[in-house]
């Protein structure tokens, strides 16, 4: 059990994959305004109704179904151990609960035998990471190297307006396109201020020796610089930033092996595309499945009410969050041949295998209102792999 992945393509052995046991609504609130115990209670009962049971199981049936797929190739899979979710935690200057111990991949970041707990702009998030600990002890004992970045204050403001005024924004052909396939939702845009390290670790995209950096409402300057600084001269990180506003990097590039990537042609185009990629074959792709029905009703007539009521009461929720509809762009390399995708993204499937990929279609029922695709609920930690410079 020695932790060994340097990239996302090479033969797959041992894999971290999500749950959706415990999930609920984030409830926040400052220190200096507490709501009174009564209220909190109160809060709880009414968020319990965006997480009904029926919508639980069948996050849990897909990602049992996931698990079943990757073992089924040969590859271990290892689940987290889940804490107290609803329970309320503090620091000196907030407190909130945590969301879910879905999206592995968020604040992971596995380079060759380190993992890096990444620094979350989300408080929701500051104890998420703990339930992947007894899964990073066992690889400790055989010799993994382990670092946490600085924990942030995460003191206002640390998530900035996008727009100074949102009557400013001027919707792109890439909100267009996303009000198409949501039924009419724009997604909210955000940035991060500089003045702590934050980032995602699903901000970055591994290439061997490189290391691609989306700079993004989940990731600033200063966490791509200490990345950087902790990886040292043997790896490179590098910067882009002019090719998605909002968030993770897996649903705008995705690598399939060496000489091949995979491109959001909604926000990617010769101009902006990242310059590592200039001498490869590039897949320009877009036409993803839209949000489902299912989804967008139960966002609509369940989640986005019990938000209001909760903003009403005081409380911060996360509970008006969806992922974008692109997120069906993610996909799950077994090995350089064989990738598992969410079998709902009929065209994606078609061109994959046009490029004479084995795919396996995955069932993935709640990935919008959950928040993240079948790449982001796993996290590869052993590839048949070595460290490898693919740009020079």
């Amino acid at each position: 059990m020695v932790l060994n992945s340097h990239n996302g393509w090479d033969k797959l052995k041992e894999i971290i994959v999500g749950t959706a046991e415990g999930s609920a609504a984030v409830l926040s609130w400052n220190q200096s305004d507490p709501p009174s115990t009564e209220l909190i209670r109160r809060a709880q009962k009414l968020s319990a109704g965006a997480f009904p049971q029926w919508f639980l199981d069948e996050i849990s049936e897909d990602l049992d179904g996931l698990s079943q797929a990757i073992q089924d190739f040969g590859a271990v899979v290892y689940r987290p151990q889940v804490h107290d979710i609803k329970k309320p935690y503090s620091s000196p200057f907030w407190t909130s609960t945590g969301n879910n111990i879905y999206n592995v991949r968020d604040l992971h970041l596995v380079v060759g035998n380190t993992v890096i707990e990444a620094p979350s702009q989300h408080i929701a998030r500051y104890y998420e990471a703990s339930a992947l600990y007894k899964i990073w002890y066992q690889y400790f004992d055989e010799g993994m190297r382990w670092i946490s970045a600085p924990k942030p204050k995460l003191v206002d403001p640390v998530i900035l307006p996008y727009f100074r005024d949102e009557s400013e924004r001027v919707l792109t052909t890439e909100d267009i396109r996303h009000k198409e396939l949501t039924g009419g939702r724009v997604e909210k845009l955000h940035k991060l201020s500089e003045e702590e390290i934050l980032f995602e670790a699903a901000n970055t995209l591994r290439l061997g020796k490189d290391l691609l950096y989306l700079v993004s409402s989940s990731g600033n300057q200063k966490g791509a610089k200490w990345l950087q600084t902790v990886l040292g001269s043997e790896y490179r990180v590098h910067i882009t930033e002019d090719i998605y506003r909002s968030s993770h990097i897996d649903s705008t590039v995705l690598v399939l092996k060496p000489g091949l990537v995979m491109l959001n042609s909604t926000r990617v185009n010769e101009n902006n595309c990242p310059s590592l990629f200039k001498n490869w074959e590039k897949i320009w792709f877009e036409d993803v499945a839209p949000t489902t029905e299912e989804e967008l009703n139960f966002q609509k007539d369940v989640r986005d009410p019990i938000a209001t009521e909760l903003e009403e009461l005081g409380f911060s929720t996360n509970l008006r969050d969806m992922a974008s509809p692109w997120v069906g762009m993610n996909f799950l390399s077994l090995d350089p041949e064989t990738v598992l995708v969410d079998k709902r993204q009929e065209n994606l499937i078609r061109m994959l295998e046009s490029k004479n990929f084995t795919v396996v279609p995955i069932r993935m029922r709640h990935i919008y209102t959950q928040g993240g695709g079948l790449h982001c609920a796993t996290l590869d930690t052993v590839r048949e792999s070595v460290l490898e410079d693919y740009f020079t």
